[in-house]
């Protein structure tokens, strides 16, 4: 029963991501992607790859702060290893238990530690990167000119500010209340969600680079922000479909160019793909000494 429930929501994620790539190449011109993608300039997809293995291991990095504050010692290495061997599963075997659902089944067995503070460290984890990127698009809104026809822009900018001064605090309160075993960890545990998040800011910046885009940046990473909250949700493979979506409807709103933002969107998923086939490579080990 239980593989066959794996099988359909595999089935599902398909077909979602099918829709989504149906309906984004339906409103882009796919002759003027393919000639983009001819001119891209390589080279910067160097330092951009860079940086987004560098935004991963911070995100690790946080995740093991928490991992320390319910007894867990794992070294930075072992680490890293079962965070490659999670964005594997994520990516690749979106059908079963998942990256997070693996490294609770491992952590769970090797250490004894209870599931329920497992997923619970999984969860914020999960929550503290998207702490992160609200910061930063609440600041982003200042600075990029959306069109919001239902709001004065002195009132929105308010909105804005106030969503900058009150989501540091929001989330300490949800911390304290709900995850009191972490709370040690919170600062730390931000410090690393803004240095990964800061981290795929610039990665895009240089993809955008790669693409010849030097117009728009903000709106560009604004709305690469609000792509990564979209792809979180388990709806189609990877993410796939659903950013593209989301670049492809917000250029109305934020004036990016559609297809040259589908374009980003894909060679960051494509970095990301590369990085996460690591995965496949490595063994978590976690019974040697951290």
């Amino acid at each position: 029963m239980s593989q066959l429930k794996n099988q359909l929501k595999t089935a599902l994620k398909l077909l979602l991501t099918g829709l989504a790539l149906y309906l984004v190449f339906r409103k882009i011109d796919t002759a003027q992607l393919l000639e983009l993608s001819k001119a891209i300039h390589w080279l910067w997809l160097i330092p951009a790859a860079l940086l987004f293995i560098l935004s991963k291991v911070a995100t690790a990095i946080r995740l093991n702060r928490y991992f320390e504050n319910i007894g867990i010692q794992l070294s930075e290495l072992q680490n890293w290893r079962l965070y490659l061997i999670g964005m594997f599963y994520n990516l690749f075997l979106p059908g079963g238990i998942g990256g997070d659902g693996y490294k609770v089944y491992l952590l769970n067995k090797a250490f004894k530690t209870p599931v329920k503070k497992l997923l619970q460290a999984a969860l914020l984890d999960r929550l503290g990167g998207l702490v992160a990127i609200v910061f930063l698009l609440f600041g982003l809104f200042l600075f990029v000119d959306i069109r919001i026809d239902f709001l004065e822009s002195s009132a929105w900018d308010g909105l804005m500010v106030a969503g900058l001064i009150l989501t540091i605090p929001g989330f300490w309160m949800v911390q304290k209340v709900l995850f009191k075993d972490f709370v040690p960890s919170f600062w730390s545990g931000n410090a690393w969600s803004f240095t990964g998040q800061i981290a795929q800011l610039i990665c895009a910046w240089f993809i955008l680079k790669s693409l010849g885009i030097s117009e728009n940046i903000l709106a560009y990473q604004l709305v690469f922000l609000l792509s990564s909250i979209v792809a979180v949700l388990p709806l189609t493979i990877g993410g796939v479909g659903a950013r593209e979506l989301v670049f492809v409807y917000a250029h109305t709103y934020s004036g990016i160019e559609e297809t040259a933002a589908v374009a980003f969107s894909l060679i960051f998923f494509l970095i990301s793909a590369i990085v996460s086939l690591a995965g496949v490579f490595v063994k978590a080990d976690l019974t040697e000494k951290s």
